[in-house]
C-alpha cells in the first residue's frame, strides 16, 4: 500500500515536472502558466500546489532535474577520458558548451537566475564544487598540477564556468562567446600545470 502511494506521488510529480519543463523550454518561465502545466499533465492546480508550493517551486524542481542530467553527462566525460587532466578539461569545456543548448540556456542560465537569484547560491552548486574539488585533489596527487587549496580553486573554477555560461546565454552571438570562453578557460587552466 505504501509503495503504491509512493509510486503515485512520484508519477504525479513526474508529470508536473515534465509539463513545466516543456513549457519553460518552449515559452520561458514568464509566459508559462500553471494552467499550461496542469492541463498537459492532466492534473489539478491543487496537485501542483501540494507538490511544489507554486510555479517557482516547480521551476526549482525542473532545474534540479536538468542539473542532475548535466552532472550525469559530465560524469561520463570524466570516466571516458584517458587522463585525469583530459577529463577535467573536457568536463569543464562540456559545461561551457551546454549553455548553448536551448533548453539549458533558457531554463538554467536565463530564467533560473531571473526567478531564483544568484545560481552560485543554488544547492546544486555545492555538488559541482565538491566534484571539482575531488578532481583537483586527484590532479595534485598524480603530480599533474601544482599544490593549491582545493576548495578555493574549485570555487574559482566553478565561478569562471558559471560566469562564462551566463555570459554565453545572454550574448548577442552565443556561439562566438562560447568559443572565446573555451579558449580562455584552456589558457587559465594551463596555469595550474606543473
Amino acid at each position: 500500500m505504501a509503495q503504491k502511494r509512493a509510486d503515485m506521488i512520484a508519477e504525479t510529480r513526474g508529470k508536473l515536472i515534465k509539463a513545466a519543463r516543456d513549457a519553460f523550454a518552449a515559452k520561458g518561465y514568464a509566459e508559462s502558466s500553471m494552467d499550461d502545466f496542469t492541463a498537459q499533465a492532466g492534473l489539478t492546480r491543487g496537485a501542483l500546489y501540494h507538490h511544489f508550493g507554486d510555479k517557482k517551486g516547480l521551476l526549482q524542481a525542473v532545474i534540479a532535474q536538468i542539473d542532475g542530467e548535466m552532472m550525469e553527462r559530465l560524469s561520463v566525460i570524466i570516466e571516458e577520458a584517458s587522463t585525469t587532466w583530459g577529463g577535467f578539461i573536457d568536463e569543464s569545456i562540456a559545461y561551457i558548451k551546454m549553455s548553448l543548448e536551448p533548453e539549458i540556456q533558457r531554463i538554467l542560465f536565463l530564467d533560473g537566475p531571473a526567478v531564483l537569484g544568484d545560481p552560485s547560491q543554488w544547492p546544486s552548486q555545492n555538488a559541482c564544487i565538491r566534484s571539482t574539488q575531488r578532481s583537483i585533489q586527484r590532479l595534485i596527487d598524480e603530480g599533474t598540477i601544482r599544490v593549491v587549496d582545493t576548495e578555493a580553486t574549485a570555487r574559482l573554477i566553478m565561478g569562471a564556468l558559471l560566469g562564462a555560461s551566463l555570459w554565453i546565454a545572454h550574448a548577442e552571438d552565443p556561439q562566438t562567446a562560447s568559443e572565446k570562453a573555451v579558449e580562455s578557460f584552456r589558457a587559465l587552466a594551463s596555469g595550474l600545470l606543473l
